[in-house]
């Protein structure tokens, strides 16, 4: 009963920090990130010093609480782990990875230059190289955030099997989301640039990474 107890606890609070982080993901890279494109200078240099570090708050702690009370579950649920969890885990830890190593330190730097400017000093040369990247990871993540959610749904309620039935399948899906992964730290946008550009992509990579548990 107690670990019956904890392990649903953990998932209430697995969903409600979940909510958070990916509901500001999408808030940044379907409204904010679109809105910059058109919005003047000024407009930018304010949301950059006042908005965006309150958004940053809730989503970075959001992810960490979603990492964290998943890495309970996955420990009180380990022996009977899916095919499904595991990929839609690794997925979310690249996410939670991404968002501390990537993206959080890159926006302080362009924070920080917004603030100096609405300051009256000077902007950093380093932000016009720490936004892109922040960005390219931001892409990546809502890319793997759509998979990220099948897998998590379809473990409970469609599994498509154990890890050592699946284990060729797993092994592909990893190779196909550390390639991605490393787009994401040194690569380009490509296709992800737009809007509906990052979610047909996050489709096609749902539908592949499903068909190889599936199928392979």
């Amino acid at each position: 009963m107690e670990t019956a107890f904890i392990d649903y606890l953990m998932k209430w609070g697995h969903f409600l920090a979940g909510i958070t982080w990916i509901g500001l993901l999408y808030y940044f890279n379907f409204v904010q990130t679109e809105y910059f494109k058109e919005a003047d200078g000024d407009a930018r240099v304010d949301a950059f010093s006042k908005l965006v570090p309150r958004a940053l708050w809730w989503f970075r702690w959001g992810a960490m609480l979603t990492f964290l009370t998943g890495l309970v579950m996955l420990g009180i649920r380990g022996a009977g782990a899916t095919a499904d969890i595991t990929v839609g885990a690794v997925l979310g830890t690249l996410m939670f990875l991404n968002v501390w190593l990537i993206i959080w330190p890159n926006q302080r730097i362009v924070i920080a230059s917004n603030q100096a400017v609405a300051g009256g000093g000077e902007a950093d040369p380093a932000a016009a190289g720490a936004a892109p990247k922040a960005a390219l990871a931001s892409r990546t993540n809502t890319l793997f955030s759509i998979p990220m959610l099948w897998f998590m749904g379809s473990s409970a309620h469609l599994p498509s099997g154990s890890i050592g039935a699946n284990t060729t399948a797993i092994i592909i899906a990893l190779v196909i989301i550390a390639a991605l992964e490393l787009n994401a730290i040194f690569g380009k946008q490509g296709p992800m640039t737009t809007v509906k550009g990052v979610i047909h992509c996050g489709l096609g990579l749902t539908v592949v990474l499903a068909g190889l548990l599936w199928y392979v």
